[in-house]
């Protein structure tokens, strides 16, 4: 794994490094050179972003590098993470999306698509990272005459809804009341115009981006006041999405959060009935819960787990054949559709479940049964190899013995955040919260300090 790019592109504070000016241009150079392998023409590199205010910096950033390496940058706006993944794959050379997902309007990120709108593998991005460090590309740049023009796309948002609603029939959320959460992101528009055209009866949360409200007590990783409007609108469905809309968590209509593995669990179900679950397989992560392994063997469905993080995910459905792959966080990606997790069509393949079995989501639900689990973020200053830390690897392994079978534990750093994951799924609660804080407050005591 390269130094800059963590699981998800590069990310940090912005105006600190690597979030800054200086290294966004570099980037926007970088990926300029790597994705000129046109023998006619410029290159066309798309940048979306999401509502950060720090994301108008790091677009001009971006386009000044582009530019200056003779590619030309097209503008699409505030659009979601998937709706730049398709526009890349219609038209374009790579795509970029300025975007720090759930995390706090202070952070944010670069990540990079192909002209197919697929991620870059950990290979490639090593590549454009040697390239922007590398004292070469500023000579190559100097000779460059003819440098990029900037255009802007107009109609982004309203390709990307025509995508969408080209996955569904008309009038398909028709009789449907639903609450949306757009945690004051790159969704505020498209979900909520996206589920009126399709016939919803549609009550907006948090759609009035100010540039610092991301993600702020909304979204999907925090869904109480969604909960709290579901059950006083009487609404069908809870819909509440990420800062960059790539996620989704769900609430059902008794004000019940509704994870990624439990969606994961109902999409399978309802595509292999219709015979739409290519190699009888989903892939999920290390992370899912124990009752998604539960839930596809009682199925009959196969279930690869990949490492964290959705290209991870991408990669073992591609080599598996799967067409159904996520995380709990709420990443899906389903693979005849599209080619990076969306936020906004796994809610429409949620409801298409929902409208089949015409039922409410409170009783598709239980096709999984959810055990215990804790999940406590260690904030750490370095990150040694777990297994090479004695304390940690004994804290571990006692936990482990206590369970004995009815549970798991799985501690791993952030790809994205200076934090140490910690969960364990136990028999019960009480038992699960205990087990987890020992192993958390190990390493603290043993990681915290720089070394």
């Amino acid at each position: 794994m390269s130094s800059l790019f963590g699981t998800d592109g590069i990310r940090g504070l912005a105006n600190e490094y690597p979030m800054t000016s200086e290294m966004a241009m570099k980037v926007g150079r970088a990926v300029a050179y790597f994705f000129n392998r046109k023998e006619k023409g410029r290159p066309k590199i798309i940048i979306g972003k999401d509502t950060r205010i720090s994301g108008y910096m790091l677009e001009y950033a971006l386009v000044s590098g582009i530019c200056s390496m003779g590619a030309d940058a097209y503008l699409a706006g505030v659009l979601p993470t998937p709706g730049i993944a398709y526009i890349t794959a219609s038209d374009a050379d790579a795509g970029i999306v300025i975007s720090a997902s759930h995390n706090p309007f202070y952070d944010n990120g670069i990540k990079i698509f192909k002209r197919n709108g697929f991620k870059l593998s950990d290979e490639k991005e090593a590549e454009i990272e040697k390239i922007l460090l590398s004292d070469e590309i500023s000579s190559i740049c100097r000779k460059i005459r003819m440098t990029g023009g900037v255009y802007r796309i107009d109609d982004a948002g309203q390709n990307y809804i025509d995508f969408l609603l080209s996955k569904v029939p008309k009038n398909f959320c028709q009789g449907l009341k639903i609450v949306i959460d757009c945690s004051n992101g790159a969704t505020y528009k498209v979900a909520p115009e996206l589920f009126v055209r399709l016939g919803a009866e549609v009550e907006s949360l948090f759609n009035n981006p100010d540039g610092k409200n991301i993600n702020k007590n909304c979204g999907s990783e925090n869904t109480s006041e969604l909960r709290k409007i579901v059950l006083g609108k009487h609404a069908d469905i809870g819909l509440a999405f990420d800062g960059d809309g790539d996620r989704l968590i769900a609430v059902d209509e008794d004000g019940n959060i509704i994870t990624g593995d439990q969606i994961l669990a109902i999409c399978a179900k309802s595509m292999k009935k219709k015979d739409q679950l290519k190699s009888n397989t989903v892939v999920s992560t290390v992370m899912s819960n124990m009752g998604l392994d539960i839930a596809l063997n009682d199925m009959g469905v196969k279930h690869i787990k990949a490492k964290v993080g959705d290209r991870y995910v991408l990669e073992s459905m591609i080599h598996s054949g799967a067409v159904l792959g996520g995380e709990d966080s709420g990443h899906m990606i389903f693979l005849d559709h599209q080619t990076t997790g969306d936020g906004i069509l796994t809610a429409l393949k949620l409801i298409e479940a929902l409208k089949n079995d015409s039922k409410p989501l409170s009783e598709l639900v239980k096709i999984m049964n959810v055990f215990p689990q804790v999940l406590i973020n260690v904030e750490v200053k370095n990150k040694p190899d777990i297994s090479s830390v004695p304390k940690i690897t004994k804290a571990i392994k006692a936990v482990e013995k206590n369970l004995d079978g009815q549970g798991r534990v799985l501690v791993r750093y952030s790809g994205t955040q200076p934090l140490c994951r910690v969960m364990v799924e136990g028999p019960t609660q009480k038992i699960t919260e205990k087990y987890c804080q020992e192993i958390a407050d190990t390493i603290g005591r043993v990681v915290q300090e720089p070394l």
